[in-house]
């Protein structure tokens, strides 16, 4: 159920799905593709193992393409690696990953992008899903190599 404002009414809940990961078999035709067909924007690219793209200039991705393991034209590893799911604020990731040890769901990992913290964790069916929250764009370091060369300033325990 949701709320006048869209929000879910559950209470602890995401933002919004934030970016999705996707594995490619050819990143610089994935990336040809999705900045000149789609029309995102490369918000930071590490040559022939990541590159970073977004829709919105507020945002510091929406989509992460990286190379697939194996190339071969009949190799299923191309596709979904992860969803993202955005948090509200950082207390609210503090909040799910404190949900997330008392129902004994096993954290994958815990990712500190710089301007963001994210938490993994599997669905079920072994999807794998990402918790994060992201600082606002007023507060992102620039002042190195690329917009995830810093640490988080925060701690989740």
């Amino acid at each position: 159920m949701a709320t006048p404002t869209g929000r879910a009414t559950s209470g602890l809940a995401p933002k919004q799905l934030g970016h999705l990961v996707v594995q490619v078999r050819d990143l610089d035709r994935a990336e040809d593709f999705y900045t000149r067909i789609l029309g995102l924007s490369v918000t930071a690219k590490f040559d022939g193992h990541a590159v970073f793209m977004s829709a919105n200039t507020e945002l510091s991705h929406e989509l992460l393409i990286v190379p697939a393991k194996d190339d071969s034209p009949e190799s299923q590893t191309s596709g979904l690696v992860h969803m993202a799911w955005q948090m509200e604020s950082f207390e609210d990731l503090k909040a799910l990953h404190r949900r997330l040890k008392d129902n004994d769901i096993e954290i994958v990992g815990i990712g500190d992008h710089g301007l963001s913290l994210g938490v993994y964790f599997r669905d079920p069916d072994e999807n794998e899903l990402e918790a994060y929250y992201e600082k606002p764009k007023a507060e992102w370091e620039t002042g190195g190599k690329h917009i995830f060369d810093s640490k988080f300033p925060r701690r989740l325990e």
